[in-house]
């Protein structure tokens, strides 16, 4: 699922009218809890607000915006996010340019009525997608060689705060990919291991960017015909992604910042 987040003046407007340029199922997430139906926007196949409490609401079921995310992830292509400035997207700042957002502003407007609607769809298909275990997971499911399957075997890696108990806590990891080859490796990697006897599917990414204490950084996903070929492609390819895959990682703890690979 790709991600946009717009902030400033009228922000929920400007997603309605950049609703209809995307191709494919388009979910809103926006602050106005009167917005909670999901049927009265053009080109909006869902629609999400925050409840009085301060939860997230869709459908009638609260979530943190995170939980949110990961659940829009598996059902729509695209989510747009109006007046969330706290999420961690490519965003678009409408008028006011003094706003702190925590994503990466891709593109400013002066005004909702002269945003160039083509551009900001190019943003939301350039950014890196929102992906989660149960996206890879069901992605898997889709293949045609399913039917030959009787396994689905998984790995998840997340941010560890410490080794150990005398350890200074870690807050947070960022990765930056090596653009274009990461994926190709990570592709050539899944391919590989696809070609093996018994093995039907395999899916992988890693996210990049921060990412903070406890949450997940990198998913491999094996579609197989038994439980044996499975687990075995699932610990060969999460070992072969962290010994080829250009992706370097800087941790910041409670008393330093280094990159990982200098201390190795």
């Amino acid at each position: 699922m790709q991600t946009l987040s717009i902030v400033g003046p009228a922000a929920d407007r400007l997603a309605e009218r950049l609703a209809p340029r995307l191709d494919g199922r388009v979910a809103t997430v926006e602050r106005l809890p009167e917005r909670t139906d999901g049927t009265d926007a053009d080109g909006v196949d869902g629609s999400f607000g925050l409840g009085d409490d301060g939860a997230w609401v869709g459908a009638g079921e609260h979530r943190s915006l995170g939980d949110l995310l990961d659940a829009l992830a598996v059902e729509y292509d695209y989510a747009l996010l109006s007046g969330v400035p706290e999420a961690r997207a490519p965003t678009v700042v409408v008028g006011d340019e003094g706003i702190e957002v925590r994503g990466d502003v891709v593109d400013t407007v002066d005004a909702v009525d002269d945003a160039d609607l083509d551009a900001l769809a190019r943003h939301a298909d350039d950014g890196e997608p929102y992906i989660t275990l149960e996206t890879l997971v069901e992605q898997v499911k889709q293949s045609p060689r399913a039917e030959r399957a009787g396994a689905i075997a998984t790995f998840t890696g997340r941010v560890r705060a410490k080794d150990g108990g005398d350890d200074s806590r870690t807050t947070h990891l960022a990765f930056e990919k090596y653009e274009g080859v990461a994926e190709d490796r990570m592709t050539t990697i899944s391919e590989e291991l696809t070609a093996r006897d018994g093995v039907e599917e395999v899916a992988m990414h890693h996210r990049t960017g921060v990412i903070e204490d406890g949450e997940d950084i990198v998913f491999v996903v094996v579609l197989a015909g038994h439980r044996t070929e499975s687990f075995r492609a699932v610990e060969d390819g999460i070992n072969r992604l962290k010994d080829e895959v250009p992706i370097f990682k800087k941790e910041t703890t409670v008393d330093e910042e280094f990159w990982v690979h200098d201390r190795q």
